[in-house]
């Protein structure tokens, strides 16, 4: 059976051929999704990039999980939870009779074991560079009650908590058999207890996940999904109007009207969780000064670059956080678009006639920056008017993660997509000095600024929800005021699929579900 489903698969491949159509949900098919960017681990201690995550999600679950359509927290691997009075012990009783992939049994023991290896040291399998350490920083212990009953203890309480752990790539359970087995290579080779499980992984080219027959909630429809990456956004539209792909995100704005002029294609959208910014990296000159920050924000047109890039299908960025995310400061008003401004900052902070740097520009489109080489041509050309002369550089996917959450950079593009719905997850995140630290920095601009830790910290420390906004109104003040950003743009999330394929979950954190995906 499996090798027949495995021809299955590659004759979609080659062919793209469509299943007949039924009229409604039908089990069978291999649902093609392209992509623009390979995977980088499928090992959750390690993945720290979106195509990765995309991928770890139907594979991977936690013992929480967001519903379909919001961040509530529903459960998951865990059937039900208590807190303690004063937030600091949670205790979550599991699922009975779950399996992972590879057979072995799903209890409270794989989930020390999981969640040992993100906060203890000595953990045979530990990640120094745990790629969402955060999640564990504020864990005291962790003990089996019994074999289906685990208490999480904090040493604080922590505002955070329950929606970092129903992040699908924060705290998922992972088979310790397949790890000991596979040791570094488990990234290869993942094994979880999702709706899919791991086939192939063809570098550079393809991802292939069957249906799990053994999956605990309602079984998915389709026989498997292939993540197909094709770099090119022009190609990768063709592949999709020719039924190469049945699916794919990281759509050029400029192609939104045809997608919708099309019979036989569908564009999908909703409001995003997500920010584009450019990163100035702070330890770095001139970029240490907030005028030459200051400057580059005045320097840049972001509602041209809005307009034009993202073709309307976003908002430019005033702050880190999107307007839809309780805690959004509207008051803050943007840098204006002023090149005399720019100016006069630059020569007051002793570059009077501009200087030479960097930009980084990312090498695949992603959901909060889809034609990233664009945006950067277009900063570039706003830099050099006020006397910045900015080189692009570019690398491939891994290495441009690697080396800017090194700081090798000096401007570089990026963006994030929040995983919870939370401010603490834009600002402490991004912006914090916690997350200023090499070699997996997730504050590429290595702003550290003792005032708004604190403020941020405070944040997580408090439950009353009007003083946790006034606090994240402070930071963002301060935030607006040091300028270590370019915050450009809230861009919407986009994907398109052909008219006989139905149910993708497009969630707001940016994952994309494919249990009740079928097609006709």
């Amino acid at each position: 059976m499996r090798k027949l489903l495995i021809a299955l698969i590659f004759t979609a491949l080659i062919s793209g051929l469509p299943f007949p159509a039924h009229g409604r949900p039908k089990t069978g098919g291999v649902l093609i999704w392209g992509r623009g960017g390979d995977s980088v681990s499928l090992d959750p201690a390690r993945t720290d990039d979106g195509e990765s995550a995309k991928v770890n999600a139907s594979i991977y679950e936690g013992l929480v999980r967001f519903q379909d359509k919001s961040t509530e927290v529903e459960p998951a691997l865990a059937t039900f939870w208590k807190t303690s009075s004063d937030g600091k012990k949670w205790t979550f009783h599991l699922r009975r009779g779950i399996r992972f992939h590879d057979g072995s049994p799903f209890n409270a023991k794989a989930v020390l074991f999981s969640f040992f290896r993100q906060i203890d040291p000595h953990h045979p399998f530990y990640r120094k560079d745990f790629a969402n350490a955060a999640t564990f920083e504020y864990v005291k212990t962790v003990e089996a009650l019994d074999e289906y009953t685990v208490r999480i203890s904090l040493k604080r309480f922590y505002a955070p908590f329950l929606y970092n752990l129903a992040e699908p790539t924060a705290a998922p359970i992972v088979s310790p058999t397949a790890l000991r087995k596979w040791g570094d290579d488990f990234e290869k080779h993942p094994v979880g207890t999702g709706p899919f499980k791991f086939e192939d992984w063809v570098p550079g080219d393809r991802i292939i996940l069957l249906r799990n027959e053994n999956y605990w909630g309602s079984p998915p429809y389709l026989d498997g999904v292939v993540f197909k990456t094709i770099i090119n956004n022009k190609n990768r539209l063709l592949s999709l109007k020719t039924a190469g792909i049945h699916g794919m995100d990281g759509i050029d704005p400029a192609a939104v009207k045809k997608i919708r002029s099309s019979g036989d294609l569908k564009l999908e959208t909703r409001t995003g969780l997500n920010v584009g910014y450019l990163a100035m990296n702070t330890e770095k000159k001139p970029f240490d000064q907030a005028k030459v920050r200051q400057a580059v924000n005045h320097a840049i047109n972001k509602k041209n670059l809005v307009k034009l890039l993202y073709q309307g299908l976003a908002v430019p960025a005033t702050t880190p956080i999107p307007p839809i995310v309780w805690g959004y400061h509207k008051g803050i008003k943007d840098y204006a678009y002023d090149r005399k401004r720019a100016k006069t900052l630059l020569k007051e902070a002793g570059y009077e006639t501009g200087f030479d740097t960097t930009l980084w520009a990312m090498p695949v489109a992603r959901p909060y920056m889809p034609q990233p080489d664009r945006i950067a041509k277009a900063i570039k050309g706003n830099l050099a008017a006020v006397g910045i002369r900015a080189r692009i550089v570019t690398y491939d996917w891994e290495t441009y993660i690697d080396k800017t959450s090194n700081g090798e950079h000096e401007m570089c593009l990026s963006g994030a997509i929040g995983g919870n719905g939370d401010p603490y997850n834009f600002l402490y995140v991004l912006l914090d000095k916690d997350n200023a630290i090499r070699p997996k920095a997730e504050n590429l601009a290595f702003f550290k600024h003792d005032p708004l830790h604190d403020i941020l910290i405070q944040a997580q420390q408090i439950s009353e929800k009007a003083e946790r906004v006034r606090l994240y109104h402070q930071a963002q003040e301060i935030i607006h005021e040091q300028a270590p950003w370019v915050p450009l743009a809230h861009a919407q999330q986009i994907m398109a699929h052909r008219k006989n394929v139905h149910g993708i979950i497009q969630h707001p954190t940016g994952f994309l579900r494919f249990e009740k995906a079928w097609m006709e």
